[in-house]
């Protein structure tokens, strides 16, 4: 257990924002509900964005950017959506500042229209495919934008839920209603891929109810995962936007008949909550854990020594080492860039931008081994003199938590790869089976109360999706419908609130 990090059991929260300080992931700024991405954190984003980037460009789309502020005007032309978002809305009234009597700052020049800093581009964007789009030869346009957003949240956490985050926003426009609805299948397809893939989050794909849904759409699909407290964490979704937002903002083409059609769109997006989730799914009480893929630094290796003629022998084993891991180029090139603080750093692989850090910092080896732990980093390589003799090396895995003696002759790429990857499966597992361990099913609505009093998790059970039962019952136990499951069982059963027979099974569960 570490020192400076509040056990789980005691209390969780405290321990996720201490998780995040010890790895120094982001602090709160000086604007309230904001935050400060730290580089440690901001190479996690980094590693997430590269990742997705390169999922979304094989399905056909592309990167484009489009403005952060959004005239108000253009959120009433869908009616819906603006009463979804007006709430959270922040907006610009004015165009400059100007010194008042009193020799401070006060604003200048009122503008014509205010303007609402983005909470989301479907409005903005609706507006520029109007003008893009004439045929059905434009279609479909397949754009996505990696952006910030602001949404004027009042009780914030860091990652999970703040004023302004980081995230990608696809937005797509096509011919047919069938395009669009396997579009957004699609999409969320990928995210799915993805959080389990390379996040190691399993999670359960499905619709949202009519409560849940996003503000405009036609259907909202969502992926949700499970956090170690027993809440949903809702991780991306995918919106049908059907044609609200075409005819909203004549976003109109030529079609193969010959006559004016509207087009059919679709959303979807995923942001830095991702790494809220990576923290909640993965971590202990000793720190930050990091899947392997997502991992900035892959193995850290800390040479151990008490002498200058030890330091020598050692570093020119740690040298032989890294050759054998990451080729003798590359060992070389790093010699030219130690970056401050004495970190030797190694590319594992230049593609990906995995390192490999060689920690020669003045500090004892138990600091730094602890410093190594709390950052999530997956192995740790400990050499010393002893090491040396005998032409070996210890390995330490965080997610294992195992320690071994590995003879030099067996370090190669392939060694170390093979290292990760069973790591990266083995996470994946274990948040998987306590996922599954934390899904029950409930038979009546006092059961589903019962549950989720003394379990939490995810309760899986027969429900007409209702918003003012939905309503009520997350009033009574602050639980809500978190998906309509696709894969469904297929056996009917009674509705746990009104008793009516369907064969429609929900997940509910308290979120974040």
């Amino acid at each position: 257990m570490a020192r400076n990090i509040k056990p789980r059991a005691e209390d969780y929260a405290q321990w996720y924002l201490d998780v995040i300080k010890a790895a120094e992931l982001a602090d709160y700024s000086p604007v309230r509900g904001c935050m400060v991405i730290r580089p440690e954190g901001y190479a996690v984003w980094e590693a997430i964005q590269r990742d997705l980037d390169r999922r979304f460009k094989e399905t056909g789309h592309v990167n484009a950017y489009f403005p952060l502020l959004i005239p108000q005007s253009f959120l009433a032309k869908e009616a819906q959506h603006v009463e979804g978002f007006a709430m959270e809305c922040a907006v610009v009234t004015h165009s400059r500042l100007e010194k008042d009597p009193g020799g401070g700052l006060r604003p200048g020049s009122p503008l014509e229209e205010p303007l609402v800093v983005r909470p989301t581009s479907e409005t903005i964007i609706g507006h520029m495919y109007a003008q893009w789009v004439q045929s059905y030869r434009d279609l479909p346009v397949l754009i996505n934008q990696w952006a910030n957003v602001m949404r004027w949240e009042m009780r914030t956490r860091l990652f999970l839920r703040t004023a302004e985050f980081l995230w990608q926003e696809g937005h797509t426009a096509h011919e047919t209603e069938q395009e669009c609805a396997e579009e957004t299948a699609r999409m969320l397809g990928v995210y799915a891929s993805f959080a389990e893939e390379f996040l190691a989050v399993p999670v359960v794909q499905g619709e949202k109810t009519e409560a849940e849904r996003f503000p405009g759409a036609v259907h909202t699909y969502a992926i949700e995962g499970l956090m170690q407290d027993g809440k949903a964490l809702q991780c991306g979704t995918s919106h049908d936007l059907g044609q609200n937002f075409a005819k909203a903002f004549e976003i109109q083409f030529l079609g193969r008949d010959q006559q004016q059609h509207f087009a059919w769109t679709t959303s979807w997006g995923v942001s830095t909550r991702l790494i809220g989730a990576l923290i909640m799914a993965h971590s202990d009480d000793a720190g930050l854990v990091l899947p392997p893929r997502v991992a900035p630094v892959v193995a850290a290796i800390i040479p151990i020594f008490k002498k200058d003629e030890e330091r020598a022998a050692v570093a020119a084993y740690v040298d032989e080492l890294l050759a054998k891991l990451v080729g003798a180029d590359e060992v070389v090139a790093a010699k030219t860039r130690m970056a401050a603080g004495d970190l030797q750093q190694v590319f594992f692989d230049k593609h990906t931008h995995q390192r490999i850090v060689v920690d020669w910092r003045d500090a004892r080896p138990g600091d730094k081994q602890y410093h190594w732990e709390q950052r999530g980093v997956p192995l740790r390589i400990e050499c010393g003199p002893r090491d040396v003799e005998k032409r070996a090396f210890v390995v330490k895995r965080r997610v294992e938590g195992d320690k071994s003696f590995v003879d030099l002759d067996a370090a190669s790429p392939e060694w170390l790869r093979g290292l990760l990857e069973g790591s990266q499966a083995a996470l994946f597992e274990r948040a998987k089976a306590f996922r599954d361990a934390n899904t029950r099913t409930a038979s009546s609505y006092d059961e589903l109360k019962a549950i989720l009093a003394e379990h939490g998790g995810f309760v899986r059970c027969h429900f007409v999706p209702d918003p003012e039962r939905e309503a009520k019952i997350k009033e009574e136990t602050k639980a809500t419908v978190r998906c309509i499951p696709f894969e469904q069982s297929g056996r009917s059963g009674k509705c746990i609130v009104t008793g009516v027979e369907t064969e429609t099974e929900v997940i509910f569960a308290q979120a974040y």
